[in-house]
């Protein structure tokens, strides 16, 4: 059975090997007819990005890219693609990449018509209201890893490069009128990659499954999402050519950022300033932290995982989860510990300062507190 389909939730999806060809289609339904690409360094000169530049120049719509953009994007970033995209004269943004570079993009679309500075939109409060709606340029995003769903959230996460945290910049109008999700961009993804975003969008399930808030229906998708990474990203990581696996992993990438509606937690609330501390990859941090994650969060979680657990064929409910993450783990080749991850001398106290700042701690179900905050992160060391 062919994996293809159009979907409108949260928006317009264009799923489907070869669906890059509709690049320019895509851009015309957002409105834009001058794009400018925005992509990671990495990615730049990679074919597949030559592939969707041609798609784009022989709509004449030109080939304009800028690719300045760091693993973990920061405000420097923001500014010189602002500066590209002002100047340019361009009328909306491709977004293009893993969770950095479509984070990026949809920060500089964002903030292409505001006036005040990037981090009045911290998303704080209703501090997105301060944004003007009509200065946020139109965005099309495509996906080449699997992992974030950036591609279908409302939001960037951008570091302060002087504080060394990272920030969430939030706007209802961050979210992509367009999608196109081709899992044939996928299939160049090293293991390493593969296994890092797959976990990724795993700990995007885990947490929005495991968050107290009420979205039945993120709880619905984070549950099948969770199946979908079972199933699939080993499939994925032991052979990259697997078309239906990376088209899986796609799928699971995406449902784990609508999922995530319902709240995050400790996972991602601790994997943040570590990344933006240490210059780790943020999925493969993620799947660190779960194992220890769960266990914190145990005597809240564990009914819940029990029933999880049944759906998803895993025997020994709670347990035999936990069992199951830890097995994963090390069959992706994920270090078990931040120090394996290559994160030297931490300074736990900064760490979990910085962790009770996070946004995330909102939905974790365990109240987190410096001590047991602090007891975590030393646990991982």
């Amino acid at each position: 059975m062919a994996l293809t389909g159009n979907w409108s939730y949260p928006t317009s999806i264009r799923f489907g090997a070869g669906r890059i060809s509709e690049l320019a289609e895509a851009c015309i339904a957002a409105g834009i007819e001058k794009p400018l690409l925005i992509t990671d360094k990495g990615l730049a000169s990679m074919d597949i990005t030559a592939q969707a530049l041609d798609v784009l120049d022989g709509a004449g719509m030109g080939r304009a890219i800028f690719s300045e953009v760091d693993p973990n994007p920061n405000e420097t970033n923001v500014e010189a693609g602002l500066k590209v995209y002002r100047e340019g004269g361009y009328d909306g943004v491709v977004a293009f990449g893993g969770g950095s570079g479509l984070d990026l993009a949809k920060t500089v679309a964002f903030m292409a018509g505001q006036s005040r500075p990037l981090w009045d939109f911290e998303d704080i409060g209703d501090w997105w209201t301060r944004a003007d709606p009509a200065g946020i340029a139109p965005i099309v995003a495509v996906p080449t890893t699997a992992g974030t769903g950036s591609e279908v959230g409302r939001a960037g996460v951008i570091t302060n490069s002087e504080t060394h945290e990272k920030k969430i910049i939030f706007h209802p109008k961050m979210l992509p009128a367009v999608v196109i999700c081709d899992p044939e961009l996928t299939v160049g993804m090293p293991k390493g990659i593969t296994a890092g975003t797959g976990l990724d969008a795993f700990a995007h399930c885990v947490e929005a499954f495991s968050s107290p808030h009420y979205h039945p229906m993120s709880q619905g998708i984070a549950l099948e999402g969770m199946r979908l990474v079972k199933d699939y990203l080993p499939r994925a990581y032991n052979d990259g050519t697997d078309i239906e696996a990376r088209a899986q992993m796609m799928s699971a990438a995406a449902m784990g950022a609508t999922a995530f509606q319902k709240g995050l937690g400790a996972i991602h609330a601790l994997s943040h300033p570590i990344g933006a501390w240490h210059h780790t990859h943020h999925g493969t941090t993620n799947a660190v932290c779960m194992p220890a994650v769960l266990q914190f969060n145990k005597d809240v979680i564990a009914e819940r995982f029990d029933m999880a657990a049944a759906y998803l064929g895993i025997k020994g409910g709670f347990v035999g989860f936990c069992d199951y993450v830890n097995g994963l783990n090390d069959a992706l080749g994920v270090p078990k510990s931040l120090t394996e991850l290559g994160v030297k001398d931490p300074d736990i106290e900064t760490l979990t300062e910085a962790a009770l700042k996070d946004p995330s701690v909102g939905g974790n179900p365990v109240e987190m507190t410096y001590e047991n905050t602090k007891a975590l992160l030393e646990s991982l060391v």
